[in-house]
């Protein structure tokens, strides 16, 4: 299954960013992508998403890293593999509000994602990444690494 999740993510390369959108080729941001991901690999989504900020903050809550944690397993951050979850706080001070997917290329992690102004990429998981990785999270539905 993991392999299907990364396969489904990589399907979404290219497509353009657009807050709150979920269309694959058309726009997503990077709930989005996850969001369409997970349409693909597991059916209907497991709860509607409320209209949301592009930086998350609401009054400093942890909103984006809560509803993963709802429909997700949480995993230690050095125990990620291909097709797990990767969510990030960009700003020290704010939310954590971004989030991808773990691929692998040439035996290296990669993030697969969208980003504001961009396209839907995949890119080395570099020390930039790896800098502001605050949780990663699994699919309950997924099995061990294939």
């Amino acid at each position: 299954m993991p392999t299907d999740i990364v396969a489904s993510a990589r399907g979404w390369i290219g497509t353009p960013y657009r807050h709150q959108a979920s269309l694959r080729g058309v726009a997503c941001d990077c709930l989005g992508l996850l969001r369409g991901v997970w349409r693909d690999c597991f059916g209907a989504e497991p709860e509607a998403v409320p209209p949301y900020a592009p930086d998350w903050n609401v009054r400093g809550a942890e909103m984006l890293q809560g509803g993963l944690a709802r429909h997700l397993a949480a995993i230690p951050p050095a125990a990620m593999q291909p097709g797990d979850i990767a969510l990030f706080r960009m700003n020290p001070r704010g939310p954590a509000h971004h989030c991808g997917i773990v691929g692998m290329r040439d035996g290296a992690p990669t993030l697969i994602h969208a980003r504001q102004n961009k396209r839907v990429s995949e890119e080395a998981f570099s020390a930039f990444w790896r800098a502001r990785l605050v949780a990663a999270f699994r699919s309950r539905n997924a099995a061990a690494p294939d």
